[in-house]
């Protein structure tokens, strides 16, 4: 999500891609940007009635989903993400340090997205400088 534009090539170099930068696309950037968001309430531990409260408090985000979409899309489309990652094959982790034991989450490694192509395929760059 940060490699999108030239001037960062050496950034992305560094970090051993070698390819020109990303196209910038809104809605793709939406989708990965609710993968992540998704992807970290899990993490997290957080629960979905939790998640769903969370996702309340955000009132600027919901006013302007709303009028750009009739509807409270960020939200939506985050808890579907949620949704489909908790379905994902548990693992044990160890617990918080608070409780003791292990606790079963997502095997988030599991995760395929439905983005395609995927993030970070070169196939969503921009074509080569000519």
């Amino acid at each position: 999500m940060t490699y999108t534009a030239w001037d960062l090539q050496p950034f992305a170099c560094d970090l051993g891609y070698d390819c020109p930068p990303f196209v910038w696309d809104d809605e793709r950037r939406f989708l990965m940007r609710c993968e992540l968001d998704a992807l970290y309430f899990h993490l997290y531990g957080i629960k979905r009635d939790d998640v769903d409260y969370i996702m309340e408090t955000f009132p600027i985000v919901k006013r302007k989903d709303e009028a750009a979409h009739g509807e409270y899309r960020s939200k939506r489309v985050i808890m579907e993400i949620y949704d489909s990652m908790a379905d994902l094959p548990a693992m044990l982790v160890p617990a918080p340090k608070e409780e003791h034991g292990e606790m079963a989450v997502p095997d988030l490694s599991r995760w395929v997205s439905p983005l395609e192509p995927p993030p970070a395929d070169p196939r969503a760059a921009h074509s080569h400088r000519t």
